[in-house]
């Protein structure tokens, strides 16, 4: 086992053990993919069939975001996928702020194993943890460098299930980023020097 694999599997351990909200209630659904990947997808929590089967993004949101990930070239196997929150709500429901607050920490040290080049976050909760000032119907689609990581937000693929605009939108969104990847990789190879949120956000608003 790698040394990345290693830390990846010693915080999923330290989750299963931490006294997480839902915990008890519902699995914990760590997440998947490359661990070498340049594309990191985060969405909000897991659904029904998550919590079933333990793994991100497989009921009909799923199956629309492995589609979307097959319509600009990128297997599922090559990226890796993810919720902030890592336990199903119960119902369905949204993340409680007190859920969210609880869990990012251990986000964050996901991604920096993960280490991508581009995070697309999929909905307004995973959007709003890198831009809180941010409205999904205003930015999605529109890149902007947060702490060397180039962020995309998108609509999240169970709203677009819901709405044939939003649809479209969401598919024009994702032909956009490997275009933005790309434009990413030929400016550097190693990430940027680490900026703070707030210039960030200024700098896309």
């Amino acid at each position: 086992m790698s040394s990345k694999a290693e830390a990846l599997e010693k915080l999923k351990q330290e989750m299963e053990a931490d006294h997480l909200p839902l915990k008890g209630e519902a699995n914990l659904v760590f997440g998947e993919g490359s661990m070498d990947a340049d594309v990191m997808f985060i969405g909000e929590a897991p659904g029904f069939h998550e919590d079933k089967l333990v793994r991100p993004f497989v009921g009909q949101a799923g199956k629309l975001l492995d589609k979307l990930l097959i319509m600009v070239g990128w297997p599922r196997e090559r990226v890796y996928i993810t919720n902030i929150v890592k336990r199903r709500p119960p119902e369905n429901r949204d993340p409680l702020p007190e859920e969210l607050d609880a869990y990012t920490p251990y986000l964050t040290r996901q991604i920096k194993l993960i280490n991508p080049k581009m995070i697309v976050t999929l909905g307004r909760f995973s959007m709003n943890y890198f831009l809180p000032l941010a409205k999904i119907s205003r930015d999605k689609g529109r890149a902007v460098n947060i702490d060397g990581y180039v962020v995309v937000p998108v609509y999240h693929p169970a709203a677009a299930l819901r709405s044939g605009a939003m649809m479209k939108e969401l598919e024009n969104d994702f032909r956009k980023l490997p275009r933005l990847l790309a434009d990413f990789s030929v400016v550097s190879d190693k990430k940027p020097e680490k900026e703070t949120k707030q210039p960030a956000q200024a700098a896309l608003f």
